[in-house]
């Protein structure tokens, strides 16, 4: 093993309940300069339309993200041993602004990007998802989207206003960022306001995969399906908490009844092994609602799980 990459600090070196409290104990820099991958949290709550409290999720996730060690033991990646990672810390925001904050996010990930860099980001609610794609676009061109939520999050306004944690999809779209025959939402559910809730992606050539054609199955025949679909196009996975059921994570402002299962969660991102990935996030943990930190163990999880399928980590050869 090279010890030029940077590796977590290990629970024999220092007690998991001690060290730094960055995402898996991670060394920290100023800059995504030199990184092949960085961990990025959006402390931000304020596109949230229901339960507050997203803007403490990137630190209960790094927070939880302890007991995490370097080695997958399901799929053999090792992805300290293939990359540079660190933790290069919060955008930041103003919180007592949106709309500005939207384009420190955007500036934010497009010094990331100029750096070559994977941004990883811990959320925060998913109005952040749109400027990420700004600056995605503006690197990579339109992007394939996997998209993994409760909500389709297409809403041309909320009160009025076109930046809100339910329109970044619908913004991504507007700005050119997505190539629509390659993007997949995975999850939807619960009641509307009418069809075109789910039906407005379908419309513009989007697969709408929702959570009762999940219920009770694996979910590697529609990851199989997706990478065929996708092939090497630059692609990002967004992955919204809440589209697990809240008996999973409950640590989410807007839960809804019926949705995933941990165990299809984790398919659906070790499915992603292979795809040109670009760009990654997990939003919408918020931690006064799980007092067990539970959702966000899950989701720092899940973090890891993307770390692993990123290009340039060998995967365990199946069979």
């Amino acid at each position: 093993m090279s010890q030029r990459f940077n590796q977590p600090l290990g629970g024999n070196d220092m007690p998991r309940f001690g060290g730094p409290a960055t995402m898996m104990r991670l060394p920290t820099q100023a800059s995504a300069e030199g990184l092949d991958a960085a961990f990025i949290g959006i402390p931000m709550d304020i596109g949230t339309s229901n339960r507050p409290g997203t803007r403490l999720g990137p630190r209960q996730i790094r927070d939880e993200s302890r007991m995490l060690r370097p080695y997958n033991m399901a799929t053999g990646a090792a992805p300290f041993d293939h990359l540079q990672v660190a933790d290069i810390g919060d955008v930041p925001i103003n919180t007592f602004d949106l709309k500005k904050s939207v384009g420190i996010i955007e500036a934010f990930y497009t010094g990331v990007l100029s750096h070559g860099t994977i941004p990883l980001t811990l959320g925060g609610d998913h109005t952040l998802t749109w400027p990420i794609l700004r600056a995605i676009k503006a690197r990579h061109g339109p992007v394939a989207l996997i998209h993994v939520d409760a909500h389709a999050d297409i809403n041309d306004e909320m009160f009025g206003e076109k930046v809100a944690h339910g329109c970044p999809f619908r913004r991504a779209w507007e700005d050119g960022c997505l190539q629509n025959d390659k993007v997949f939402q995975i999850g939807l559910r619960g009641t509307g306001y009418g069809p075109d809730d789910f039906d407005w992606g379908r419309e513009k050539g989007w697969r709408v995969v929702q959570a009762e054609e999940c219920w009770h199955r694996s979910l590697v025949p529609l990851m199989a399906e997706i990478r065929t679909v996708i092939g090497d196009a630059p692609v990002y996975l967004s992955y919204d908490i809440d589209s697990l059921d809240p008996a999973f994570a409950p640590g989410t402002g807007t839960v809804e009844p019926g949705g995933l299962t941990i165990w299809q969660g984790l398919e659906i991102v070790r499915g992603c092994a292979g795809l040109n990935l670009v760009g990654a996030d997990l939003v919408e943990v918020s931690p006064p609602y799980d007092p067990s930190g539970n959702t966000a163990l899950t989701g720092a999880n899940l973090l890891y799980e993307m770390l692993c399928v990123l290009p340039g980590v060998p995967q365990r050869a199946q069979g």
